[in-house]
């Protein structure tokens, strides 16, 4: 029997474009373009540009092998580089894809890093799609596989996401099976990020997605050339379950391979906050539009979540800066029930006023059994409301806007990538324009071009 490692790195190397569904490949493009959004809104961001310098003196645009775009600003700099800068930048809007089972952000690492190498070996969109999938497919499997525990310290997207981009690499440089084998070991042995970074509203989460495609993408150009990974770093009995979880089943790392196309189970963020808090938010913003409430309303708000939303947002109890902010529970619903909808504008100018402080500190968050029970393969929004004329209400939502159910169309995702473009001042309406155009038939593209013309 072959481990489950080496048939997830068989699958990742042997993905061809005509084993793909085609509703696997549409949906593979909707959440590019809904990546690109993110890319560009993280222009002028302050860990972003801090990583982009580090990247740019570390030998960056005009050196040889500057082959592949910064979308940020619009340089060219080599693959490795190219993708810890633009992986920094997918991941500081908080708007970018998530898929529930695994709770991993997929677009965030896997799309830098697969952009970057198909620009710099001259693939075409097919095989970028392809790579992309690959990545996807397996860096929800990893996540899926470390399970519930894991998640309470560790942030998934830092850690299965450096499996993801070694994945999609890896497919794009024609990896064998054992190859690909020695670039998850590799990809593995550095997996990192740790949740602690919220306490104190520092910079880490933009680290952990510029360093998991950084090093996913170097584990697997290391595989081409040679150099070993370990055979079980997974499964092994010091593998990453030994080291990362207490409750991992590695059956999950093979579900289904080829058969349930994970992709087109990624949900798409409405709001531009930690996921965690969506499913609140949008109960909430039930029970106010059918009752017809204004936020002075209000006296009390219980949202009723499960565990792995009181492990990442219960820390945050004073948000000091806008990223933080979009970890706050309080925080968020507050946004929701002033403006129905806690987009970019209203966390940047709203997120320390008067009012949305006294709403924020009238919410809490309890335990709910179903809510944790059904959690992460689904997340059930509810919440109880008290008005201040005494009137108890419920919100229950069982699909927040953007998962598969009551997802996002082509048009919404158009327009939230132009909206993110302009917030950030990353391009002029037209170029985005013309770059979401040319995603959206990205399949038929001989050669992966730059998106962002300087």
């Amino acid at each position: 029997m072959t481990s489950p490692s080496a048939q997830l790195a068989t699958f990742a190397a042997e993905l061809r474009f005509e084993q793909i569904p085609e509703t696997v490949v549409r949906k593979t493009e909707d959440l590019l373009v809904d990546w690109f959004g993110s890319a560009v809104a993280g222009h002028g961001s302050r860990p972003v540009d801090s990583i982009a310098r580090f990247a740019m003196s570390m030998g960056g645009a005009g050196e040889p092998g500057s082959t592949s775009e910064v979308i940020v600003n619009r340089r060219r700099t080599s693959p490795y580089l190219a993708a810890m800068i633009n992986a920094a930048a997918s991941h500081v809007a908080e708007q970018d894809d998530v898929h529930n089972g695994s709770v991993f952000h997929p677009a965030a690492v896997v799309f830098p890093a697969a952009l970057a190498v198909a620009q710099a070996i001259g693939a075409s969109g097919e095989r970028f799609l392809t790579a992309s999938v690959a990545g996807y497919e397996v860096g929800i499997r990893v996540g899926e596989f470390l399970g519930r525990s894991h998640y309470k310290v560790f942030h998934t997207t830092g850690t299965a996401g450096t499996l993801a981009a070694a994945a999609a690499v890896g497919n794009l440089l024609g990896l064998n099976t054992a190859q690909m084998l020695h670039a998850f070991g590799s990809a593995g042995t550095q997996s990192a990020g740790l949740w602690e970074f919220l306490r104190t509203a520092s910079d880490s989460k933009q680290l952990h997605t510029a360093h998991a495609a950084a090093a996913g993408l170097m584990s697997a150009y290391l595989a081409q050339d040679g150099f070993t990974g370990a055979a079980q770093i997974f499964e092994g009995p010091q593998g990453m379950a030994a080291g990362m979880s207490s409750d991992a089943d590695p059956a999950k790392l093979v579900d289904g391979l080829g058969q349930r196309w994970a992709t087109v189970e990624t949900s798409f963020k409405f709001h531009a906050s930690c996921r965690h808090t969506h499913p609140a938010a949008d109960a909430l913003l039930q029970v106010m539009k059918a009752n017809k409430l204004r936020p002075g309303d209000v006296a009390r708000v219980i949202a009723q979540v499960h565990q792995g939303a009181i492990d990442v947002l219960g820390p945050v109890v004073n948000p000091s800066t806008v990223h933080q902010s979009k970890f706050s529970m309080g925080t968020v619903l507050a946004l929701v029930a002033r403006f129905e909808h806690a987009d970019l504008n209203a966390f940047d100018q709203h997120f320390q006023d008067a009012d949305t402080v006294a709403f924020c500190n009238k919410v809490e968050m309890q335990l709910d059994e179903e809510v944790d029970t059904a959690y992460p393969q689904r997340w059930i929004g509810k919440v109880t409301l008290h008005t201040t004329d005494g009137r108890v209400l419920h919100g229950r939502v069982d699909e927040p806007k953007g998962d598969p159910g009551n997802t996002l169309s082509r048009a919404e995702i158009t327009d939230k990538a132009l909206r993110l473009a302009a917030h950030s001042g990353g391009s002029t309406p037209s170029q985005m324009q013309a770059a979401i155009d040319a995603l959206w038939h990205i399949a038929s593209a001989e050669r992966v071009e730059t998106l962002l013309n300087p």
